[in-house]
This record gives C-alpha cells, sequence and structure tokens, in this order.
C-alpha cells in the first residue's frame, strides 16, 4: 500500500460530491428497454387463434432454475387447441425461481414461448409470482377464434409451420382472388 492510496481513494469521492444525482421519475416515467430485452414470457398463438405450444415440456427440461412446469395431453378431433397432436393442458412458470436466462426460449421447437419487454413483475404475495397458462397466453388479435376448434390454416400441422408468413390467411382471400389462382374451398372459411 502506497503513500497515496488512502488519498486516491478520497479524490473520487471528492469528486462525485459536486455532480448532480441522476434521478428516474419511475413508475411515471418509464425507461424504454433494449430491443432483446428478457422479460415476462409470452406463449404465442397461431394466426387462426390455436396455441402454438405442442405441451414437448423441453423448455422445462432446458430450465436450470426449475422454474417451468408443463403437462401435455392429446389433442381430439372435438376439441383442438393446437394443430398438433399435443397441447399444453397445464403450463406455469414460477417467476420466484426463474433468472429470465431465456434458455426456454431457445429450446422451444415450435416458437410457442417467448419474452416480452414487460419487466414489471414484483409483487408482495408469492402465489401471485406463479403464472399460469392464462396469464401468458398472447391475447386473441382481429380474426383469431378461441379454442378449441379446428384447423383452419390446412388440414395438417405442417400447413401451419411450412406456410409462407407473408401470404394472406385462407379468410383473407376473396372469392375472385381464390377463382383467379384456381384454388380450392377447403379451409377458406372465416373464424367465428
Amino acid at each position: 500500500m502506497g503513500f497515496f492510496d488512502p488519498y486516491k481513494g478520497f479524490g473520487v469521492t471528492f469528486s462525485t460530491m459536486f455532480k448532480k444525482p441522476t434521478t428516474e421519475q419511475y413508475p411515471e416515467q418509464k425507461k424504454e428497454t433494449a430491443p432483446r430485452f428478457h422479460g415476462r414470457h409470452q406463449l404465442n398463438r397461431h394466426p387462426d387463434g390455436l396455441e402454438k405450444c405442442v405441451g414437448c415440456e423441453l423448455c422445462a427440461w432446458a430450465c436450470p432454475a426449475d422454474a417451468i412446469y408443463v403437462e401435455g395431453a392429446d389433442n381430439t378431433e372435438t376439441e383442438r387447441y393446437s394443430p398438433g397432436e399435443r397441447y399444453g393442458r397445464v403450463y406455469q412458470i414460477n417467476y420466484l425461481r426463474c433468472i429470465l436466462c431465456g434458455l426456454c426460449i431457445e429450446a422451444c421447437p415450435t416458437r410457442a414461448l417467448t419474452m416480452s419487454n414487460d419487466y414489471e413483475l414484483a409483487d408482495d404475495n408469492r402465489r401471485d409470482l406463479i403464472f399460469t397458462k392464462e396469464q401468458l397466453l398472447a391475447p386473441l388479435a382481429a380474426g383469431m377464434e378461441a379454442p378449441p376448434h379446428p384447423m383452419r390454416l390446412g388440414s395438417s400441422e405442417t400447413d401451419y409451420y411450412v406456410r409462407d408468413p407473408d401470404a394472406p390467411l385462407p379468410w383473407q382471400v376473396t372469392d375472385e382472388q381464390r377463382a383467379a389462382a384456381g384454388g380450392s374451398d377447403a379451409g377458406s372459411e372465416r373464424p367465428r
């Protein structure tokens, strides 16, 4: 330890004494997050409203904090929640354990799970920090129908994952466009 080391430390303290403090006016003025910020999770939907989650449980296996719990169930012809054979019947994320690392996002084969920019997850009740499937599901957008319902984007699971994302959805194509393209009317029914 040198003779001037204590004075160097005091110099740092003394130089910051006269700087203007940085005050953020939270929650009135919320700070914008980075585009790839890891915040609250979201379970996504297909354009017709079916869930993208197929209940494979890979996200739960990839989670290093053991914060995700998934129970898969089989789709039936009368009750279809996803285009695949299975869907996530129970889906829970425990935010008391979650470290927001994003490994669950990388493990998801269908891009069903993504992370939003929502960072306000604090609560004073531990039970409220276990998010259920209903809290995590993306809201229904215009043209979507709440599951269960039959597949609207095609007759097989492949039609949901291979289709051109910029192509219009079957219920957005007019009869004139369909006749000009020589397409069939299969799957053209608009969701109710």
